[in-house]
């Protein structure tokens, strides 16, 4: 690392319609390590990267850069101080090829014309720089979604940059992709750039993170080396509590009817979908939580929607309390005690230019047909008494969805299942992208619902997390069920062995 900081951050506060939301923040970083700004969603987070990017301005503080004041008014300005970002959602144009999304904007020119011979030879020298090896002449669209994250990272190293700014770049990756994406972090850090590295997968954050600095309601908790700050320490900062629930979590009572000869509420046999899955088999007991543990792609996420009814099954049989059905959408699924939750929260779950309340009470009145249509009354009191039951904040119920943070939307997203009073609950990846605190929390709720005799099948991408809350667990490879055991009889090694180890 270089003597000074790249970036200096000093008594950052900024202020919206009266709410602080950075008070007296400080903040570092240096050329060649990798940092994490860590914190609960409503921490501060997102607007220090926001100003540090040029998105918006503080109230008061300075930012320096190489030690000399920056005046950051625009993304632009940032961008000439050498800081790009690259976002979660790919900001690139997949029907042009891969050099043109390199060089948008900076084309080469010759005779007052793109100089494309240049420019496939400019993208390609840039995307060498990351060890990336793809024709630049290639359509975008042609290549898998981390490649086109290697790609937007290429972009960024165009405009000389000397700080790059990852936002939740592993959120869509598999295992294999986010390996190739830290080859490359690491890369970048050999060569002197300075990356700011946003993500709440705290493995993830162990692994490549050499600094991590907490915020917490705005304002700085503190910075800390990664190897000094144990993992439970750094929930317990981020938090400002004891993290009590993560123990109460493990204690977990395995379901009578599963250890007994009681019929599974649901049980699919060899059921499939052509191109998509192969014939597989699954059940579920009644109070039973059943975790899906496997990499991007294995088939968690592709059995979810089979027997949720979103996707149509080809072959085999799905038996609902014994008696063989066909689901032809989701809402079939719903009249027969089933409720899904997408992984896709922005596209397939909230609606975010709806209220809270319109969100919740959508999915029952969808399952009264719109001709029977609910009180206002009955909405009021239905949204009320899930945002109580859920802790949901803010607690106004005519609030945007779309402008509460991400474990709020998922409490939104829950409570309008948990309206229905489903027998299986189906969740696909309910606690990705959002803070710890919030993931705790609706784990606790998923817990709770259990114990209260609900059945649930629980995707997540966090294999500690699926053995955490799992009382069984099956874990998927290549789109087929390897292992079907108690989730007391697997380690975390064991199951990171199984959903990683290639067919012999």
């Amino acid at each position: 690392m270089s003597e000074g900081p790249v970036v200096e951050v000093s008594g950052a506060r900024v202020q919206f319609a009266g709410d602080v939301a950075l008070d007296a923040v400080d903040f570092r970083l240096f050329a060649g390590e990798v940092h994490s700004l860590m914190g609960e969603n409503g921490a501060g987070k997102s607007t220090l990267i926001r100003a540090i990017t040029g998105v918006l301005r503080l109230d008061a503080g300075t930012i320096l850069i190489d030690g000399q004041p920056a005046d950051l008014t625009s993304p632009a300005a940032a961008q000439r101080a050498g800081i790009s970002t690259v976002y979660q959602e790919i900001d690139l144009l997949p029907n042009l090829s891969v050099a043109e999304n390199v060089l948008l904007g900076r084309e080469p020119r010759r005779w007052g014309r793109i100089d494309w011979k240049g420019m496939r030879s400019m993208a390609g020298e840039a995307l060498a720089r990351l060890g990336v090896d793809i024709d630049p002449a290639s359509t975008l669209s042609t290549h898998r979604l981390a490649t086109q994250q290697l790609v937007a990272i290429a972009r960024a190293l165009t405009a000389d940059v000397k700080v790059l700014v990852l936002d939740e770049p592993t959120s869509s990756l598999d295992q294999d992709e986010v390996a190739e994406l830290f080859r490359v972090i690491r890369s970048l850090k050999e060569q002197g750039v300075a990356i700011l590295f946003v993500s709440h997968f705290l493995e993830q954050v162990y692994e490549i993170c050499d600094r991590i600095t907490v915020l917490r309601n705005g304002r700085l908790v503190g910075e800390y080396m990664t190897t000094d700050l144990l993992r439970i320490e750094l929930v317990q900062k981020m938090l400002g509590r004891e993290v009590v629930d993560l123990d109460l979590l493990a204690s977990r009572t395995v379901p009578d009817a599963m250890s007994t000869e009681s019929e599974p509420i649901v049980s699919a046999t060899g059921i499939s979908r052509r191109g998509v899955l192969p014939p597989t088999s699954v059940e579920i007991f009644e109070g039973e939580l059943l975790g899906l543990a496997g990499l991007l792609g294995s088939g968690r996420t592709e059995i979810a929607r089979l027997l949720s009814g979103v996707d149509s099954i080809d072959g085999g049989v799905l038996r609902v309390d014994g008696t063989a059905t066909h689901l032809h959408s989701p809402r079939d699924a719903m009249l027969r005690g089933i409720a899904y939750s997408s992984e896709n929260r922005k596209i397939e779950g909230i609606i975010g230019e709806l209220t809270v309340r319109e969100n919740i009470t959508l999915a029952l009145q969808a399952q009264r047909g719109w001709f029977r249509r609910m009180s206002r009354a009955r909405q009021d009191e239905l949204s009320a008494s899930w945002i109580e039951a859920l802790e949901i904040r803010p607690s106004d119920p005519e609030k945007l969805a779309g402008r509460l943070s991400g474990g709020n939307q998922q409490k939104v997203m829950l409570a309008r299942l948990l309206a229905l009073a489903p027998r299986l609950l189906v969740l696909d990846e309910p606690t990705r992208g959002i803070d710890v605190g919030s993931k705790v929390e609706i784990q606790k709720l998923v817990t709770d619902l259990v114990e209260s005799g609900m059945s649930v099948i629980f995707i997540s991408a966090e294999l500690e997390e699926v053995l955490r809350v799992a009382h069984r667990v099956l874990v998927l490879r290549d789109r087929r069920v390897i292992i079907n055991a108690d989730a007391d009889s697997l380690s975390l090694d064991s199951l990171l062995a199984a959903v990683t180890k290639a067919d012999a």
